[in-house]
């Protein structure tokens, strides 16, 4: 069913996109056939790429062909929005002249456009669609490759103690190690995390996408990420799409502390922080023992211990009623990554980006320090998140 789905949005966007191009010009014959076969190949290009790779197809030749196919899954998604704006305004436009034209019962050459200048019109609009289209697509891919922005946050705690006072924390999600990010970018990310210097360092999922043989060496920066009390780590739903158990191994040899269902205590003096973190929404899937748990994580934490939740998606806080938790922090919507789509990621998820209040308890979602599929960042930026934490109040700001 899911992948019907997917045939169907794809057909649908690269459908509509190339008839909409093509539309005004005088192409047929061996021109049109070309033209099409080229949008059928890039509307296939991601997704077959992503088939060949769940088969254990991984190579340079199969990461450039994702290249190509999620740039332009990128490129067609903003030529989609900009056409069916377009085709909107075109359609109210015809009828409000079929409106004018009824009420003033003037003839149709005294308000319609002739024909000529109706096809003359229609490709300027077409050209000048495909060339801003360009232009934001390049302006997304150098800021999806860009350095990761720095966004602090102050979060109230009621009754911290005194210990955990300033308690610096960095969070990174959704960082996406695959076929388009590779250790360059996480070797950044790395650097730019070290710089905070962090009492903790928190890493809510998807981190990689793709085996561990095929990865281990573009993840290993991740190995140098320093901080006073440790890094701990949650599972993402696309570990369970690249091999989660061996992952879960991997992760503990780069230094991080896997939390699956369970929780840490941090202890500073006679102080404590309770560290707790659950498996992604869905591991039951692929994994039934990783089923997500958060009682089981809370389990034998004081209700008047402070207390972290860690958790993939931010669904997760529907599950947390009856616990005692201060905050609970996570990723996985990307803020919808760029500008329109942001809105239907924000109807998807009722918490998809910053911090919220849901009873007593603080949810904050990082907007992904990577990105997922289209190399593009438009109006929301990649986000490594520096938390303070704080005894006194303004913890929603």
């Amino acid at each position: 069913m899911f992948f019907i789905i997917v045939v169907f949005v794809m057909t649908l966007l690269y459908g509509y996109v190339g008839a909409r191009v093509v539309a005004p010009f005088d192409i047929s014959g061996v021109g049109l056939f070309v033209y099409w076969a080229i949008v059928v190949l890039l509307a296939i290009a991601p997704i077959a790429g992503m088939i060949l790779r769940s088969k254990g197809l991984e190579n340079l030749l199969i990461d450039t062909f994702l290249w190509l196919g999620f740039i332009g899954m990128g490129l067609f998604s903003l030529a989609f929005i900009a056409f069916i704006i377009r085709d909107l305004g075109w359609v109210t436009g015809t009828l409000s002249f079929k409106i004018l034209k009824t009420i003033t019962n003037s003839s149709p050459s005294s308000i319609e456009l002739d024909p000529g200048r109706r096809q003359f019109l229609l490709m300027s609009m077409n050209l000048g669609i495909v060339g801003v289209t360009s232009v934001l697509g390049g302006i997304g891919l150098f800021q999806a490759r860009r350095k990761a922005t720095i966004i602090t946050q102050n979060i109230a705690i009621p009754n911290l103690p005194a210990e955990f006072q300033g308690l610096k924390i960095a969070q990174i999600s959704d960082l996406h190690v695959g076929p388009t990010i590779k250790a360059d970018y996480a070797r950044t990310v790395v650097d730019q995390v070290n710089a905070l210097q962090p009492d903790l360092i928190f890493f809510t999922g998807d981190m990689v996408d793709g085996s561990v043989d095929r990865l281990s060496k573009d993840v290993e920066p991740v190995r140098d990420l320093k901080s006073k009390y440790g890094t701990y780590f949650v599972t993402g739903n696309h570990e369970y799409y690249s091999g989660a158990r061996q992952w879960v191994d991997k992760v503990a040899e780069l230094g991080m502390i896997h939390l699956e269902n369970e929780h840490r205590i941090l202890t500073r003096g006679e102080a404590s922080l309770a560290i707790a973190g659950v498996t992604d929404l869905m591991a039951h899937h692929s994994i039934k023992s990783h089923k997500s748990n958060p009682q089981k994580a809370m389990n034998g934490v004081p209700d008047d211990m402070p207390s972290i939740l860690l958790a993939h998606q931010p669904g997760t806080a529907d599950m947390t009623q009856g616990l005692s938790i201060d905050l609970m922090v996570c990723g996985h919507t990307h803020g919808g990554q760029f500008m329109p789509f942001h809105l239907a990621v924000a109807k998807a998820h009722k918490y998809y980006a910053g911090l919220y209040r849901q009873g007593k308890m603080q949810v904050y979602v990082n907007r992904g320090t990577g990105y997922w599929g289209p190399p593009l960042r438009l109006g929301i930026p990649s986000e490594i998140t520096f938390f303070k934490l704080q005894a006194e109040s303004g913890a929603i700001s």
